[in-house]
């Protein structure tokens, strides 16, 4: 008879290379294999999409940060199965491709958010100059070709080879530690509770924080964590089973999303400030942008009571939550 777990096979890309001396491959089904077969997808999606993201592909930029981030969020939850040791350089290069690939996206980001809340407003509420600066603040810093020629200078570097060939070399031969040999359902459910009371604790931090910017950093590092936990959630698919694991999944995205709003209006709330203050030195009228931040105000407030409906376990013990 054979079993749930050796009926699976070791995702192709984790394969070591044939030949004298090489390691074996992780057996099927235990931590080994799954983990690897997860970072495997991950690095070849980085190889897949170098091409697309030089010829400037839709979302290709996008697809490429978060195979990154993936690949991170596997190295640093899954250490007792791939050695920190070597993951961790390869981490640190990570961040580095992820950063440059970043270019201006979070300006984009906040300015879309300006446009719609622009759009909501009657139009003799929108005083003095305000749309024009509203545009300027979200548009890209150095305009689209600067941020194109870093994405591709990063790509044509050393650097970038190197990482991809030091991926590689972690896909041919895993530093593997002796937890990569037990049962892949037993330490992925490990990961999953550790990385459930990493966000159990974040959350209860922004509880007890009062309302205003110290609230929304915690809430922002529970948003990392609720990211982390979901990644892990997806490397851990073949022990979890499809049912388990897409509704560890889809919870876990729901509160990222949820605590990603709640960070982008915490983002939009800095900058009408920042914006306010130029207005007024510029002798120019401030009304609009105060109405713009009384609006980010109220959907952060929005946000925090769909997050205690989502997440029980939040709520303000004084004061209203996301005020500030």
């Amino acid at each position: 008879m054979t079993s749930a777990t050796t009926d699976r096979t070791t995702d192709p890309g984790t394969d070591p290379a044939a030949g004298p001396g090489a390691p074996a491959a992780p057996r099927p089904g235990t931590a080994g294999a799954t983990v690897l077969a997860y970072a495997g997808r991950q690095v070849r999606a980085l190889h897949r999409l170098e091409p697309e993201v030089r010829r400037d592909a839709p979302d290709s930029v996008h697809r490429m940060r978060v195979a990154c981030r993936r690949l991170r969020s596997c190295f640093r939850s899954y250490r007792r199965v791939l050695d920190r040791t070597v993951t961790a350089a390869l981490e640190g290069e990570l961040i580095w491709l992820a950063g440059e690939l970043s270019g201006d996206r979070d300006r984009e980001v906040l300015a879309e958010r300006f446009r719609e809340r622009l759009a909501e407003l009657p139009p003799a509420l929108i005083r003095g100059p305000a749309r024009d600066r509203l545009r300027g603040y979200g548009s890209p810093r150095g305009g689209q070709p600067a941020t194109r020629t870093r994405v591709l200078a990063a790509l044509d570097s050393d650097r970038f080879r190197e990482l991809l060939a030091g991926l590689d070399a972690l896909l041919t031969a895993p530093p593997l530690l002796p937890a990569a040999d037990r049962p892949d359902g037993k330490v992925c459910a490990k990961v999953l509770r550790t990385d459930a009371r990493r966000f159990a604790g974040r959350m209860e931090t922004a509880r007890a924080a009062p309302p205003g910017p110290l609230r929304d950093h915690a809430l922002h590092a529970a948003r990392k964590a609720a990211k982390r936990a979901r990644y892990s959630a997806e490397a851990a698919r073949p022990a979890l089973g499809k049912a388990a694991a897409r509704a560890e999944i889809t919870r876990w995205t729901a509160l990222q999303d949820l605590l990603g709003e709640h960070q982008d209006s915490t983002v939009a709330r800095e900058a009408l400030v920042e914006l306010a203050g130029r207005a007024e030195a510029a002798g120019e009228p401030s009304f609009t942008y105060g109405l713009l931040h009384g609006r980010e105000t109220a959907l952060a407030d929005e946000y925090e009571r769909r997050l205690a409906a989502l997440y029980p376990g939040h709520g303000p013990r004084d004061g209203t939550p996301g005020a500030g």
